[in-house]
This record gives C-alpha cells, sequence and structure tokens, in this order.
C-alpha cells in the first residue's frame, strides 16, 4: 500500500555487495509482501531507493551500507563515486560542493545546491549553508537530484538538491552501535548510536566526536555531533517524527598559499592565518518534525522546523552572527487513475524564513577589537511547486511541473563606525516561475532513457548581497541568475553490467560568479552577474563484475569507472569573451578496482585522476597542474558484526592542488602570479584504520 501510495515507479536490481558505490536500476514496482522495514515517515531504504529511481531525470542513490565500515570522515568520502558531484576538500570539514558547476567560483561554503536532512531544509533561509552538521556516521542513505529533478523537494536551484536520510529505529543497520577510527594527523573519532522500538514508539540517539590537528599547520579541528529522532504512531496511517541535532564545530583556518608552496611546502600555514589566529566556530541547533498521513489516495507530509546558528569567525575581520530559521513544508504524493491511465502527481508548498544579526570587529589575533559593523540581514520565502507523471503507455511516461515562488531579501545597515560610518537600507525581492518537461521511456524493466528540459533560478544570498571588502560593507542588488538546462540520459543494467550516463547543457543569464578581492587575507568573495553562460557536460559511472568465483568459492572482481566532465565557459562576455569560468577542472575521473570474498574479506584499489588542473582565474592566465592520486581500502566484515578496516590514501605522497580561491586576472597580481595566495594544498600521504561493533 506504501509502495502506491508513495508513486514509486521502480525497483533496485539486487547486485553482489561491493565495497564500491552502488548504481542503481530502476523496473517495475513489485507487489508487497510482508510489512516494510520503514514506517511512515520514514520508509525502508528500499522504498527509498524506489522513489529516487523513479524520477525522470539524473539521480543518483547511496545506501550506507556502503560506507559504513569503511573511513568516512567528510561528504567527499561518500559522495566522491556520484558521477556528477564535484567534491573536494580545503581543509578539514570544508570543501567545495558543486553540482553542474553550481557555485563554480565561490571559494568558501555553499551555493546552488540545496541541502536537506530527512527531506526537511538544513540550508539558512537566504539559501547560503555549509556541511559541519551533517555527520557520514548518522547517515542511512543520500538522495542526489541533479538540477532541475529536484522538484520533488521543491528545489530548482542550478545544481539540485542533496537529501541526507539519518537512520530510525526501523531502518537502522543494528540496535546499537559502536565505533573507534584514526590514523594520521593525530586524527581520532569515536562514534555511538542507540535505538530501540517501543510499540507506538520508537527512538534512535546517535553522537560522534572528532579531534584532529590535520595535515596543515593551524588546521586543528575539534567536532562534536548529536542527531536524535523520536517517532509515535499516533494512528493507523498516522505517524509523527521529531529530529533533534546540535553541532558543535571549532575549526583552525590554515588559509591559502601559493602556487610554489602548495607544491613544495603544502603542510604550511598562510602566516596572516596564523597571526590572525583565523578560525571558525560554529554552534548550530536544529529541531524539526514530520507528521503524515497515510490517506485513501496518496501521502500527506507536513514538515516543520527551526535552525539556531552562531557563528565566530575570526578572517580578515571577526565575523559574529547569530540567527534563526523557521519554516512548514506540506507535501502530498499519489496516484490516481486518469482514463484508466496512471498518472502520479506531487503537490507541495514552502514557507520559510530568517534573521541573522551580523556584526563585524577588528580581528586582534582572533578576538574582537573595536566593531565595524551592525547589521541585520532577514529573507523569506514563499513557494508552490507541482509535478505530474502520466503514463500514457505502459512503457513511457510524460513529465510536466512547475514551481511558483517569491523570495525576498532585506539588509540593514545601522552605521554609526568609522569602518560602515553611515545607514545603509537594501531590499529586493526576486519572483518567478520555472518550469519542466521530460520524458522516460523504459524499453526493459531494468532500463531506462529519459530526457527533460528545466528551468531555474538562484536567488543570491547575503554573501553576495552584502559584499566586504577592506574598507567598509555595501549592499549589491545583484539580479537572480537563471538558467534552461536541457538534459538526456540512460540508466540500467544487463547481467554484469550497470550504468549511469547524463549529458546535459545549461543557457545561463546573469550567473552569480565570484571572484576573491584577496584570497591571501580571507575576505570573502566578491560577485558580479556574468550576462551569458554556458555550463555543458557529461555524468558517467559504469560499472563490469569482471569475474565471478575467481578462487571458486563465490568470490567476485568488480571494475567501476566514474567519468564527470565539465566545459564551463562565458558567452562574448565583455570582459573575459569566451573564457573558461574557473575554479574547477574540465575532467574528474575515479577507477575502482574491487575484490569481495563471501568470508567478508574486501580489497579496493582505486586512483583519482584529473589530467588537467583548473584555471585558477577568469582571464584564464593561469592554471594549476592536474594529478593522479592512488589509494587503497580493505578490510573485513565479520559475522559477528564486528568490522575492521583501513584507508590508505595518496599513496605516493603526489603534491597537488585541491582547490582554488578564483580571482579575475592572476597576471594582474601585484607581484604577479608567483605571488598569488590563491591555493589549497591536498592532503599528503595519510593511513586510517578502525573498528565497527553492531550488535
Amino acid at each position: 500500500m506504501l509502495l502506491a501510495t508513495t508513486s514509486v515507479l521502480a525497483q533496485t536490481v539486487a547486485s553482489t555487495p561491493i565495497p564500491l558505490a552502488e548504481i542503481t536500476v530502476a523496473g517495475a514496482a513489485p507487489p508487497v509482501s510482508g510489512p516494510p522495514a520503514g514506517s511512515v515517515t520514514v520508509p525502508s531504504v528500499a522504498q527509498q531507493r524506489a522513489v529516487v529511481t523513479a524520477t525522470i531525470g539524473s539521480v543518483a542513490f547511496v545506501d550506507a551500507a556502503g560506507f559504513q565500515n569503511r573511513y568516512a570522515n567528510t561528504l567527499r568520502d561518500v559522495l566522491r563515486d556520484t558521477p556528477g558531484v564535484f567534491v573536494q576538500e580545503r581543509y578539514g570539514q570544508e570543501l567545495r560542493l558543486s553540482v553542474r558547476g553550481s557555485g563554480i567560483a565561490r571559494g568558501f561554503h555553499l551555493r546552488g545546491i540545496e541541502l536537506l536532512q530527512d527531506g526537511i531544509p538544513l540550508n539558512l533561509a537566504d539559501g547560503s549553508g555549509d556541511f559541519y552538521q551533517i555527520d557520514p556516521l548518522a547517515l542511512r542513505s543520500i538522495e542526489v537530484y541533479k538540477g532541475g529533478n529536484a522538484l520533488t523537494f521543491g528545489a530548482t536551484t542550478l545544481g539540485g538538491a542533496i537529501n541526507f536520510v539519518t537512520p530510525t529505529a526501523h531502518t537502522t543497520f543494528a540496535p546499537n552501535i559502536l565505533r573507534i577510527d584514526g590514523g594520521s594527523f593525530n586524527t581520532i573519532r569515536e562514534s555511538f548510536q542507540f535505538s530501540r522500538i517501543s510499540g507506538p514508539a520508537d527512538v534512535l540517539i546517535s553522537g560522534t566526536l572528532t579531534n584532529s590537528d590535520g595535515y596543515r599547520t593551524h588546521e586543528t579541528q575539534r567536532t562534536q555531533n548529536f542527531n536524535a529522532n523520536l517517532g509515535y504512531r499516533l494512528a493507523p496511517g498516522v505517524e509523527t517524527r521529531f529530529y533533534l541535532g546540535a553541532y558543535d564545530t571549532d575549526q583552525k583556518l590554515p588559509g591559502t598559499l601559493t602556487l610554489l608552496d602548495a607544491l613544495n611546502t603544502p603542510q604550511r600555514a598562510n602566516p596572516t592565518a596564523i597571526g590572525g589566529n583565523q578560525s571558525r566556530q560554529v554552534e548550530t541547533q536544529r529541531i524539526a518534525n514530520r507528521t503524515s498521513f497515510l490517506l485513501d489516495v496518496g501521502k500527506l507530509d507536513i514538515d516543520t522546523w527551526a535552525i539556531h546558528k552562531s557563528l565566530y569567525h575570526p578572517i580578515f575581520q571577526v565575523i559574529d552572527q547569530d540567527g534563526w530559521t523557521y519554516g512548514i513544508a506540506p507535501r502530498w504524493a499519489g496516484t490516481v487513475d486518469l482514463g484508466g491511465y496512471r498518472n502520479d502527481m506531487i503537490l507541495g508548498l514552502r514557507a520559510f524564513a530568517g534573521q541573522n544579526a551580523a556584526r563585524q570587529f577588528v580581528n586582534v589575533a582572533g578576538q574582537r577589537g573595536s566593531q565595524t559593523l551592525e547589521a541585520l540581514q532577514s529573507a523569506s520565502n514563499y513557494e508552490a511547486y507541482g509535478e505530474n507523471r502520466f503514463w500514457f503507455l505502459p512503457d513511457m511516461a510524460l513529465m510536466t511541473g512547475a514551481k511558483l515562488f517569491s523570495s525576498n531579501r532585506t539588509y540593514s545597515n545601522k552605521g554609526g563606525f568609522a569602518a560602515n560610518p553611515t545607514v545603509q537600507f537594501g531590499t529586493v525581492t526576486y519572483e518567478g516561475i520555472s518550469p519542466k518537461l521530460g520524458l522516460l521511456w523504459q524499453p526493459l524493466p531494468d532500463i531506462q532513457v529519459f530526457g527533460d528540459i528545466t528551468r531555474s533560478r538562484d536567488v543570491p544570498d547575503f554573501s553576495d548581497l552584502a559584499q566586504t571588502n577592506l574598507l567598509r560593507t555595501t549592499f549589491v542588488p545583484l539580479e537572480a541568475q537563471r538558467a534552461w538546462t536541457y538534459e538526456a540520459g540512460t540508466r540500467g543494467r544487463i547481467d554484469r553490467l550497470a550504468w549511469d550516463v547524463t549529458a546535459y547543457r545549461s543557457e545561463l543569464r546573469e550567473e552569480l560568479i565570484n571572484f576573491s578581492i584577496n584570497p591571501g587575507l580571507n575576505i570573502p568573495a566578491a560577485t558580479f552577474n556574468a550576462p551569458r553562460t554556458l555550463h555543458q557536460g557529461i555524468e558517467a559511472a559504469v560499472s563490469l563484475e569482471v569475474v565471478r568465483d575467481l578462487t571458486g568459492i563465490g568470490d567476485t572482481v568488480s571494475l567501476t569507472q566514474i567519468w564527470t566532465h565539465n566545459d564551463f565557459r562565458f558567452v562574448r562576455d565583455p570582459v573575459f569573451g569566451n573564457n573558461r569560468i574557473a575554479g574547477i577542472p574540465d575532467d574528474v575521473l575515479r577507477t575502482v578496482l574491487g575484490y569481495v570474498h563471501p568470508s567478508g574479506f574486501y580489497l579496493s584499489p582505486s586512483v583519482d585522476w584529473v589530467p588537467r588542473g583548473a584555471f585558477a582565474d577568469h582571464a584564464n592566465t593561469l592554471r594549476v597542474p592536474g594529478y593522479a592520486l592512488v589509494n587503497v581500502q580493505t578490510g573485513i566484515d565479520f559475522k559477528n558484526g564486528v568490522s575492521l578496516f583501513v584507508d590508505a590514501r595518496n599513496l605516493t605522497d603526489a603534491r597537488y592542488v585541491s582547490d582554488i580561491s578564483v580571482v579575475t586576472n592572476a597576471a594582474r597580481v601585484a607581484g604577479g602570479p608567483a605571488a598569488l595566495t590563491a591555493f589549497y594544498p591536498g592532503n599528503g600521504r595519510s593511513v586510517f584504520a578502525g573498528v565497527r561493533a553492531a550488535f
């Protein structure tokens, strides 16, 4: 019944478990026998996967079973095998996360992707976000909806949405889980998870403590993440679930280096970062609720949430902020009969808002000096969306959808300080409609071919609108970024071969392009609207089970190739012509060879390869070198629930640049390109190991 009422169109074809990211395949929904493993608010993992792969468009599903018994410390560790998702480490938990070039040149935090936890937004009301409250060890699955395919959540940004699903007592791997791991850079991490079911109630509590000195000087990281959820079945088909979270992060910042230093002395820290004791201290508390109703037709979810975030961030100045985000989002999904034809529908509303008190001070060795700014940032968003899939033939469906939105950003600078003496007030409202059209052909139960056209809108956040330099903060009323994206792809499985391949092209107007004013000082990047830009590429993953019964006892050897091709460029720009947009390399490849033994032993060597590095500037005068990293994962999963694992990374100790704070023209930097401090060196050789007990 649950499958029928949540628009499930697909099943997952079972595959031999290997220590690689799973490639999922869609097909016709099977009849359900027996009660599902999940509950009304959070269905089983198999049902979650089926809903994702029923999407007409490029999506991905990651089962946490693939990385729970591995060393997974950041989002890169859990998303690196997902084609089209570019995840690169800067330091500690700070990452560059980009899908299809979203926030391509932003050198800090996140823009252009909506992050959700259990289907409920994590981003602040202005659309900004970061990754500190996502604990890889507290996840049960990850759902990636690229681009306009995220309309199922009401998201229509260029990059789409990523939903991190935490376990409940009904979907967890075991009632009790204890884990400890660590290794290089004096890293140690302890984690626990406890869950129980009692009649109509269920509860799960988890926590992870991480301490690490980091690869570089002045990169010490201390994090404490706690998650809990409590579910209660109010009546047959009616359930409510509360989510609670507390996340504390204290991360020292090593800053950027020159290209020469990044490749030769990568463990150094920028002297300015040390002198200013630059760091990022974040305390976040989150409470959310989902109440679900199984109706005669379909299922209704009502989500409410509130997030409190306190930020103390000494960089070029001390950024001191405190704010709240809160919202409500009802959503209905169901299947109806239209003249004998199957018709799947999703309808939803979202209203969320927030205020952030933004203060700045002179940075005196990491402490507040004299105050330079007192401002209030207010954001509100009202959205209505819908998606319809009409099966006009047994193996073909037409998808239509649209989102209507109105978003306001209001900024009030109270003035009165030497750096910002005058009162400033700015407000801007962004409104529009984002339509969607697509077609799905399913010639065989295990094969899909799809194509779609989507419209996206990216509304600027306050990092774009309130731009800061050494002198003052100014409100810049930028235009919203808008784009038409065309994509075509196929996914499926034939015997030992599985694939997921998509080609896309996004034609953008007023793209929000960032550049660092002075990356060496960690000044937040300035933003401008580029009149016309183009993002296009290929997202491909192919997996082949090369050998079965290698030694005659049920063991397997599998080979997986992931390829993300990026072609992001200006189009007849008055300043940059048809140059490449800096920040992300053209090609990112990952090759994984996996061996699995029935005893639970596995061995998985891999190579991460970037043939040519990214440009450091939009003028395309400086490009970083490419690189290749050799890694090995191995371990054994015992039948009693104990797992041992070892993860060795960058075995050749390759020197490379993992990310860049992009500038407009490296040739015009004072001192020339050699003096440009805009580069984050990648981590050197490292080895991590751990033990996990599930009982």
